[in-house]
């Protein structure tokens, strides 16, 4: 299964729904506390169920939702490339499509409720049967069913199994009556469906901007150690280290039972008296037998004294290792990477790097990556496709970056769109689109005018009136003229804006 879109409501910023369309790469860019972040944290408390990084608490439900009584965070997720069948009843096979539990686009949509106190609830969103005599179905006992086809005078091959009863006796309705309905899901009656979707759903890990980076962190001290602990807690190893425990107790208590055999021979007294101490094969700590496992660098430097672009480089190589083995050893389940501003701490060379690497991941069989960032230097090696503007103007909302949706289409202007980033390239590439329509003459049009020295052939000057983008533009490409004062970021940003609003009027 694969995610094909979220939707938010009620949770932290977002009071009203918000739906997030995801691809195989999702990246929301924005600025600071827009909401990017909260979009992958309510992923992980979908998935992982407070097993995560994140738990749910009183304080993730909207301000303005609780003022108005509105006390349940909702936090649903569409899914696609869905399971052929599911195993319920034991050995009965039925089909998401057969259970009516499909929304009309064909997709799986599950729906899940928090309450204040964190209590869950569970319900897929489908169209579904709502006549009186054949709905609700998944909620009944099976003695309930039977009774339903005993009252219909219907014939159930099986009516030992629920699925079957449900099949007949949407198969002995003229009119299903069918329409966009919920259908609670995780009650006991309905609970081995709930079961089988769960052990179908991809796979959710979260690496957070926020991941301590302190010497203290024994990630940081050597992400080998949090391995070892990994390993040590497969089962199959547990195992073998059990037996291994279980042979040096015995041959340990061979010794000290000769020993004392021994003593006896010559002090029964003080033979008695002792009383060998041997520790429980639970009780060992086989960590501290590899203890010393790590990864050093250039004389042995270990990671935890290095700069902290290398530490966080590390940490995030390892989180992509170690979710990369957890689908490998999930048996076919899908996997979702969901990274907090990759970009932290890092040289623009290593964001470029990851970009592409975090890219390729992408490109693999049931894997997702989902990223936030504010680094403009991400958006420019990425496609419009992949982005996703969070934004707060009229109201909370989280939309595609559609080219033809933006004054000039191209990554600078995300770039000015999500984080407000003003830069000469930016301003070159709007004044080159004004210049290259033929209407430049048409933008400087009652624009007001500064005075600009320009350098003459043989070295003379001469004075002359211009608009603040011409004065821009020329100490862009003339940055040998220091006749005039440089222009300062706020110039830069207001002539932006200007050819920014020219170019919306002008091409609407």
């Amino acid at each position: 299964m694969k995610m094909k879109a979220v939707t938010i409501n009620r949770f932290r910023g977002y009071a009203d729904p918000v739906r997030v369309e995801i691809d195989d790469l999702c990246v929301l860019v924005g600025r600071n506390d827009i909401g990017k972040s909260t979009v992958l944290e309510a992923l992980d408390i979908f998935f992982n169920e407070g097993k995560g990084c994140i738990k749910i608490d009183k304080e993730d439900l909207n301000k303005s939702c609780l003022a108005q009584g509105l006390d349940q965070i909702e936090i649903s997720v569409e899914f696609t490339e869905l399971p052929p069948s599911l195993v319920i009843d034991a050995t009965n096979t039925t089909t998401l499509e057969a259970e009516y539990l499909l929304t009309a686009d064909r997709t799986l949509h599950v729906v899940k409720r928090f309450s204040v106190s964190g209590k869950e609830k569970v319900f897929i969103r489908a169209v579904h049967p709502t006549n009186a005599g054949c709905n609700d179905l998944h909620q009944k006992k099976i003695s309930d069913l039977r009774k339903i086809v005993d009252d219909q005078n219907l014939t159930c091959m099986d009516r030992s199994r629920s699925a079957e009863l449900r099949r007949t006796i949407w198969a002995g309705q003229s009119d299903l009556a069918l329409s966009d309905c919920e259908i609670e899901i995780a009650k006991e009656d309905s609970k081995a469906i709930w079961e089988q979707l769960r052990s179908h759903m991809p796979l959710y890990t979260l690496f957070q901007s926020d991941r301590k980076n302190a010497e203290s962190d024994d990630e940081v001290q050597d992400p080998m150690r949090v391995a070892v602990r990994e390993i040590l807690n497969d089962p199959t190893i547990r195992t073998s280290l059990r037996e291994v425990s279980e042979r040096v107790r015995a041959r340990l208590e061979d010794v000290a039972d000769r020993t004392l055999d021994k003593l006896h021979e010559l002090n029964p007294q003080l033979a008695a008296s002792l009383d060998p101490q041997i520790p429980d094969s639970e009780s060992l700590k086989w960590s501290d037998v590899f203890k010393s496992v790590g990864i050093s660098g250039d004389m042995g430097i270990p990671i935890n004294k290095r700069g902290s672009g290398v530490k966080r480089l590390v940490l995030i190589s390892f989180f992509r290792a170690e979710a990369e083995r957890r689908l490998v050893e999930s048996g076919g389940h899908s996997v979702v990477y969901a990274i907090e501003e990759p970009e932290t701490s890092q040289h623009p060379e290593h964001q470029r790097g990851l970009t592409a690497a975090l890219r390729a991941l992408s490109q693999a069989a049931g894997t997702q990556v989902l990223l936030t960032t504010h680094s403009p230097e991400i958006v420019k090696n990425l496609t419009f496709d992949c982005l996703r503007l969070v934004a707060n103007d009229a109201q909370q909302r989280v939309s595609r970056v559609e080219p033809g949706e933006l004054p000039y289409p191209s990554l600078n202007e995300v770039s000015f769109a999500a984080f407000g980033e003003s830069t000469a390239e930016y301003h070159d590439e709007l004044y080159a689109h004004i210049e290259s329509s033929g209407d430049i003459d048409a933008y400087r049009t009652n624009k007001p005018l500064i005075s600009y020295t320009k350098i003459l052939r043989g070295g003379a000057t001469r004075v002359e009136q211009i608009t603040l983008t011409d004065y821009v533009r020329h100490q862009i490409h003339h940055p040998e003229n220091t006749h005039n004062p440089r222009f300062s970021l706020t110039d830069l940003h207001k002539s932006i804006l200007d050819m920014r609003a020219f170019i919306r009027a002008r091409y609407p």
